[in-house]
């Protein structure tokens, strides 16, 4: 029996190694051979999670040829695999990706570290911040207060708490879009709102537009679901969207759903503006495209003196074209897993229907505490809070790493949680993995696009300030240094990475 899980073809695998930058050659100046970068390329791959465990890779024959290399080159790639753990093979089954034994596997998205292991690690993987005390406290004291009467039911409501349908609804039209609580379903956070408007909208094999880059847990969700994704290229800087681009890939593609951050958007922390976000939703409609659009950043807004654009949906109010996806994990703690989807009665009633085979419903017990926040003030005062704090770390960050890394580059975002960095040229995997050897965890580029798209790039968070965002600049400092070394990655280079 073959113990490989899935397949990865000729053609992808050559596109995703050909996307990584050349390893920096070592002291001498001299390059691997040839062999050695392939073997090197693909334990990249797997470590970064780009390539699952257990995937059966091509054989060498096809490899060589989509390469452009000899059948020998891949040949000793494959031994040199072998020989370190991260290869399996049988005859008549071909190989298929391993990790060494006693190794965790690499994750494939971007999971937070385990409490237990923050101690040593700085944990830059994460773009979430503490609970803003004391609110968290008194919305679950609160809800305490609320729950009796629900007690006495079978406590199971697949569109969410009416109340908290009621709140949601009522503060969408105090922007002055007009909602009813029809028009709301309440989900297990945004990723559970996204995932269930992905299997009803996009069935395997289904074409998604996304920006490139975009939320890396987001495209993992997309292509588990069997998505073919369709990248668009965001603007340059912090422009938003390049329209043309859009218009090109809605009209060409036709995609059954188009999947936006358009307020501070994760990663690049890009704002759309007023006139972007009129003209997507009219292409979008035009193309008979879904615009999914996620506003779980849209609360944070970093810079006092800027003028927020008008929601998305209000360019579609009745929600036929645009499925807004909110959600409390981001602006207000995202162990709170309540998200929520706005859009027509009819799109509403058919997510609610086809629940039921999934997760029910979201637990009770956290609506109210969302209900008692939206309702008494409290979730304006938290996200304040919240607001402040990573206005304080943004700063620290952004200080730290013009200091220790001044060849990085980036601009600074006017809201959300998240810098992006272009890394001077180094490869932002090699980075990765360097930065596990000297105590810092951090994102690389390659999993915020497609196909192994901005190797030269890192995502860092504001999730740090002070002397901790001091020394997850030095630590980072010290990963470019093993990286131009050419010690960062390679047959020496650890391997409990985690993604």
């Amino acid at each position: 029996m073959a113990q490989w899980t899935s397949t990865v073809g000729a053609a992808q695998l050559a596109r995703q190694l050909q996307s990584q930058q050349p390893r920096p050659t070592g002291p001498g100046g001299r390059k691997p051979p040839a062999y050695r970068a392939l073997a090197d390329g693909v334990r990249l791959l797997v470590l970064e999670g780009r390539v699952p465990v257990a995937a059966r890779l091509p054989a060498e024959r096809e490899l060589a040829l989509a390469l452009s290399v000899s059948r020998t080159t891949v040949a000793a790639a494959y031994e040199a695999l072998r020989a370190e753990g991260f290869l399996e093979s049988r005859r008549g089954a071909g190989s298929w990706t391993a990790v060494p034994a006693g190794n965790p596997l690499p994750a494939r998205g971007l999971e937070p570290l385990p409490p237990e292991s923050l101690g040593s690690m700085i944990d830059l993987g994460c773009a979430a911040l503490p609970a803003p005390e004391p609110w968290l406290t008194r919305a679950v004291q609160g809800a305490l207060e609320e729950l009796p009467p629900y007690a006495h039911t079978h406590g199971d409501y697949p569109a969410g708490l009416p109340a908290l349908r009621q709140m949601i609804a009522d503060r969408y039209t105090a922007l002055g879009i007009p909602t009813m609580p029809e028009q709301i379903m309440v989900t297990t956070g945004a990723m559970g709102a996204i995932d269930a408007i992905c299997h009803l909208f996009a069935g395997r094999g289904e074409r998604i537009a996304v920006e490139s880059p975009s939320y890396a847990n987001i495209l993992q969700l997309m292509r588990e679901a069997g998505a073919r994704l369709v990248p668009v290229a965001m603007g340059d800087g912090l422009a938003g969207w390049d329209m043309n681009r859009w218009r090109q890939v809605l009209r060409d593609a036709a995609p059954r759903l188009a999947y936006v951050v358009a307020d501070f958007h994760n990663p690049t922390g890009a704002l759309a503006d007023e006139q972007q976000r009129r003209e997507l939703v009219d292409a979008a409609r035009s193309a008979g495209t879904v615009l999914v659009v996620d506003e779980t950043m849209n609360e944070l807004l970093l810079d006092p003196d800027l003028d927020m654009p008008r929601r998305v949906c209000a360019f579609d109010p009745a929600g036929s074209t645009v499925l807004t996806v909110g959600s409390a994990s981001k602006a207000f703690w995202a162990g709170m897993r309540i998200g929520w989807v706005r859009a027509a009665p009819d799109v509403i009633r058919s997510l609610v229907a086809a629940r039921a085979y999934a997760d029910m419903g979201t637990p009770v017990l956290e609506q109210l505490a969302i209900n008692w926040l939206m309702g008494t003030g409290g979730w304006e005062q938290a996200v304040d809070v919240r607001r402040s704090q990573a206005r304080e770390n943004r700063d620290a960050l952004v200080a730290a790493v013009r200091r220790e890394l001044p060849d990085w580059e980036f601009t600074v975002p006017r809201g959300g949680l998240t810098l992006w960095v272009r890394t001077g040229g180094l490869s932002g995997s090699r980075l990765a993995v360097a930065g596990e050897r000297v105590g810092v965890r951090v994102p690389s580029g390659p999993r915020f696009g497609v196909d192994g798209a901005f190797e030269g790039y890192v995502r860092l968070p504001f999730t740090v300030a002070g002397p901790v965002a001091d020394e997850a600049a030095v630590r980072l400092a010290a990963a470019v240094e093993l990286v131009r070394s050419g010690a960062g990655v390679g047959a020496d280079a650890p391997r409990s990475f985690v993604a």
